[in-house]
C-alpha cells in the first residue's frame, strides 16, 4: 500500500502590516501555505486610512540609513536576511537626506500587490477574536481589536500595557510660504537621491516668535482621554506629543524636534533660534510630514497654533495630529528570543506587539518569526541570533529587560556589547559596532546553512 506522506500545516498569520506580512513572505517562499487574516476594511482602526497591507501609519520615514547607525545596521541585516519589506522600501525612497523616507501608497500598493498575488498565501479581509490552534502567528501590531486583546489577555493571564502614540500633521506643500521657509538638509548633506537642493523644507524661527508659539501651545485645549484610557496615559519618550514636551520645559522643543543645528536661515545668513522641519510624503513632492510634529491638540486649535509657525500661516492641513492608543505585551515574560511563546512552541508574536518600535523593529520581528516558524515546521533549529548584531540585541532586549519597567525600545547603538577592545571617539566606536555586527550575523548564517528566499 502507498504511503501518503502528511502535508506540513497551514500558518495562521494575524494581522496585515509590515510584520504581518514580512512573516507571511518568508513562510510562503519556504514552500508552506499561510492564510493571513487582515480585519480592515471590515473593522476599521483610530490611525489606519486604507485597506492596503503594510499602511505606514505615523510617519513615513524608516529612519537612518548611514551604515553606522542603528536603524541603518539594522536594514543591511534583514536585506542580508531576504526582508521584502526593506526592500521595497528603498525601491519606494523618497528625498530625505540621510534617512529612508518612503513614498507611503506605492510601497504599500505593492506589498499588497506582491502578497495577494503570491501563490502559498490567502489573504482574508476579516477580525480573528481568538486565538487559533495549530501554527500561528499574532502580529497585529500596537492596535490590536479589543476583541483580541481579551483573547491575549486570558491566555498569557496578565493585563497588557498601554502607552499612547501621536501622529504628525501632514501639510501641501504649495501652501508653504517659500518666501519664509528654505530647502536645506542639515549641514548642508547632499541629497540621499542626488538632488541638487536640501531634502527638507524649513521653517524658521527666531526667540521671540518661538516663545510665542511655544505659549500657544501649552494655552491650547487637548483632546482629553475618557474613561479607562485617562487612568492608563502614558507616552513613549520616543514618540512624545509636543505639547507634552513644551509642558516639561519651554525650551525643551528647541533641543527636540524644533533643533535648529546644521541650518542656516538664507534671509539672514545665520542660524534660527528654533526651526520646524518638513520631509516629502509621496512621489509627486504635494503633500509634506511636519518632522517630531506628533499631537493630541483639538483640531480646530491645533490649526490655529501651527499657523503660528512662519511659512505656515495658510497653510492647508490635509492631516492633523492625532492620538491613539498602542498595545504591547509584557515580553520579558512571555516570549522566548526566537519570539515564540514560552509554554506553546507553535504560537509566536512578532511586530510592535513585541515591544520592538517603529516600522524598521516591526519588519524584524515579522522576519525573525516568519522564518522561525518555517523551520520549527521543516524540522531546523530556529535562529537566536548573536547580541553582537542589531536584530539579536533588539530580540535579547525585549525577552530579558526587567518586567516591572518594561517599555518599546528601538535599535539603538546602547543594546549592543562593548566592543573587547576600547574605541576613542564616538565616529569610531560605531563603525566598530557596525563591522562587528555584519560580522556576527556573516558568520551565524553560514553556521546555520541560512539562505534568504525570494527575490
Amino acid at each position: 500500500m502507498k504511503q501518503i506522506r502528511p502535508t506540513k500545516p497551514t500558518v495562521t498569520i494575524i494581522g496585515g502590516g509590515l510584520a504581518g506580512s514580512e512573516a507571511a513572505w518568508q513562510i510562503a517562499n519556504r514552500g508552506l501555505h499561510v492564510d493571513l487574516f487582515e480585519m480592515r476594511p471590515v473593522r476599521t482602526t483610530e490611525a489606519h486610512v486604507t485597506d492596503r497591507l503594510a499602511e505606514l501609519v505615523c510617519s513615513n520615514s524608516m529612519g537612518s540609513t548611514l551604515p553606522d547607525r542603528a536603524l541603518g545596521i539594522l536594514k543591511n541585516e534583514l536585506l542580508r536576511m531576504g526582508s521584502l519589506i526593506i526592500r521595497t522600501a528603498f525601491k519606494h525612497a523618497l528625498p530625505a537626506g540621510a534617512a529612508l523616507a518612503v513614498s507611503r501608497e506605492e510601497f504599500s500598493e505593492e506589498v499588497t500587490q506582491r502578497i495577494h498575488s503570491h501563490p502559498n498565501i490567502t489573504v482574508h479581509r476579516s477580525e480573528v477574536t481568538e486565538i487559533p490552534d495549530g501554527p500561528t502567528i499574532i502580529a497585529t501590531g500596537p492596535l490590536t481589536s479589543a476583541a483580541l486583546t481579551e483573547s491575549i489577555q486570558a491566555l498569557t493571564g496578565q493585563q497588557h500595557l498601554y502607552f499612547y502614540d501621536a501622529m504628525a500633521p501632514i501639510v501641501v506643500a504649495d501652501s508653504i510660504d517659500m518666501s519664509i521657509a528654505f530647502r536645506q538638509s542639515r549641514y548642508d548633506r547632499e541629497s540621499a537621491l542626488g538632488s541638487e537642493e536640501g531634502d527638507y523644507i524649513n521653517c524658521p524661527l527666531n526667540k521671540e516668535e518661538y516663545e510665542r508659539f511655544v505659549q500657544a501651545l501649552l494655552a491650547a485645549p487637548r483632546i482629553e482621554l475618557k474613561g479607562a484610557d485617562k487612568e492608563l496615559e502614558r507616552y513613549f519618550e520616543g514618540c512624545m506629543p509636543i505639547e507634552v514636551l513644551a509642558a516639561r520645559d519651554p525650551k525643551a522643543l528647541a533641543f527636540g524636534p524644533m533643533r535648529p543645528v546644521g541650518l542656516r536661515d538664507p534671509r539672514t545668513g545665520r542660524r534660527p533660534y528654533a526651526a520646524v522641519q518638513l520631509r516629502q510624503d509621496n512621489v509627486a513632492g504635494t503633500l509634506y510630514n511636519m518632522v517630531g510634529f506628533q499631537t493630541n491638540i483639538k483640531w480646530g486649535a491645533q490649526e490655529q497654533v501651527l499657523r503660528l509657525i512662519p511659512g505656515l500661516e495658510h497653510a492647508e492641513f490635509v492631516r492633523l495630529g492625532q492620538m491613539h492608543r498602542n498595545t504591547f505585551i509584557n515580553s520579558p515574560t512571555l516570549l522566548r528570543p526566537t519570539l515564540q511563546f514560552k509554554t506553546r512552541d507553535d504560537l509566536f508574536f512578532a511586530g510592535q506587539i513585541t515591544g520592538t518600535e517603529g516600522y524598521v523593529g516591526s519588519t524584524m520581528g515579522g522576519l525573525i518569526a516568519g522564518v522561525n516558524m518555517a523551520r520549527l515546521l521543516c524540522g531546523q533549529p530556529l535562529l537566536v541570533l548573536p547580541r553582537e548584531t542589531m536584530i539579536g540585541a533588539l530580540l535579547y532586549y525585549i525577552t530579558h529587560a526587567d518586567p516591572k519597567t518594561f517599555q518599546p525600545m528601538k535599535a539603538t547603538m546602547g543594546l549592543l556589547p562593548p566592543l573587547e577592545e576600547e574605541v576613542r571617539g564616538k565616529r569610531a566606536r560605531y563603525a566598530g559596532y557596525a563591522e562587528r555586527a555584519e560580522a556576527a550575523l556573516d558568520a551565524y548564517l553560514r553556521q546555520v546553512g541560512f539562505e534568504a528566499v525570494g527575490e
